[in-house]
């Protein structure tokens, strides 16, 4: 199913890049796709406005195809008492750096479930791909999508999500394994079963009849050849390309993930809310135990992005989010032209070799 997918598409290699929204920028995504891959941005944390100067910023950088990503989380009933007690909780480590933990915390950006204007939006533009994470708009918007000519891809953490998207009438699925970086794309938290690539790519080819799209822990063209021979019509990579010069992560970002650090990567939701992969920080560590206190997610997320804005004035990054999967330690600083070429290589070269 590999070439139908790439036909679908309308791309020469089974490379996608992850959205990584935060992380990869225009810049990224059109040097991916100018090279015969997915480029790809993450656009649920922006709003209208913002998603649609990306999209046609995007436009101009590059005439192929490419894939904007949204979040379909299931927005949740805010909890002030919660919010509060979770700023108690933080308010020691503000104080290290002689600040105080804001007042209230801000809810965040909206689901895409709740954001018509995005839709419409969507409709006008018309990006030649969009991707849901975290779960799925109502049939009416994939309907109103895929009649502008828009192709659909979900993710699935497991058989269920996959029926899903499936049922949905979705275009393909974005198998994502608990190596990878970044939020689970799961539609339940509390109900992850946390099924590695390996174990997720078997169900999914018995029970699912859609194109799979593999995702985590895929770093070179031996593992892209790899998940291919385990039955998924392309690859998504992202941690494979945060250390190209055209992504957004900042100097402690790379210089994290260019260290030994990058070999100790963990989940946790208290960072956000929801369930994410990355190198292992003080959230992790201190407050690790905290999840029946969280507030809902992205409101917990506002709330440790304001301590890490107070700590990284300070030249602390103990508490930002580095997301990264668990093949973080291969990743490689090269400009993305080159690093698609490099993958490139390497899968044919796997291919050559039956790897």
């Amino acid at each position: 199913m590999t070439s139908a997918l790439l036909s679908l598409l309308g791309i020469t290699y089974p490379i996608i890049q992850a959205p990584m929204a935060g992380t990869a920028t225009v810049a990224l995504a059109a040097a991916v796709s100018n090279a015969g891959g997915l480029g790809s941005l993450g656009l649920g944390s922006s709003n209208v406005e913002e998603a649609r100067t990306h999209i046609q910023a995007l436009k101009q950088a590059t005439a192929k195809p490419f894939n904007v990503n949204f979040f379909c989380h299931q927005p949740l009933p805010e909890d002030e008492a919660r919010n509060q007690h979770w700023l108690r909780l933080l308010a020691p480590y503000f104080s290290e750096f002689s600040a105080s933990p804001p007042t209230q915390i801000s809810a965040g950006y909206p689901s895409f479930l709740d954001s018509p204007q995005m839709v419409d939006m969507l409709l006008i533009e018309r990006p030649p791909v969009v991707s849901f994470h975290f779960g799925l708009p109502s049939q009416a918007v994939i309907t109103a999508l895929q009649q502008a000519g828009i192709k659909l891809l979900g993710c699935a953490t497991n058989v269920a999500e996959a029926k899903a998207i499936e049922a949905a009438g979705l275009d393909g699925v974005i198998a994502q394994g608990v190596e990878a970086g970044g939020h689970r794309g799961v539609f339940e938290p509390e109900q992850d079963l946390e099924l590695g690539l390996f174990g997720l790519l078997q169900l999914l080819n018995k029970h699912c009849s859609l194109p799979l799209i593999a995702a985590g822990g895929i770093m070179n063209g031996q593992g892209i050849q790899q998940v291919l021979t385990m039955g998924a019509s392309a690859a998504q990579l992202g941690t494979a390309f945060i250390l190209c010069p055209e992504s957004n992560a900042n100097a402690a970002y790379r210089a994290q993930l260019s260290s030994a650090k990058a070999y100790d990567t963990a989940i946790t939701a208290v960072i956000s809310g929801r369930p994410a992969r990355g190198i292992i920080n003080r959230m992790h560590q201190a407050l690790g135990t905290h999840h029946a206190a969280l507030p809902v997610y992205p409101t917990a997320y506002s709330a440790a992005k304001a301590l890490n804005t107070v700590a990284s004035a300070q030249n602390c990054n103990d508490f930002a989010p580095f997301w990264a999967g668990q093949g973080a330690p291969l990743a490689r600083a090269l400009p993305a032209t080159e690093l698609m070429a490099a993958l490139i290589a390497e899968w044919h070269q796997a291919c050559s070799l039956n790897y």
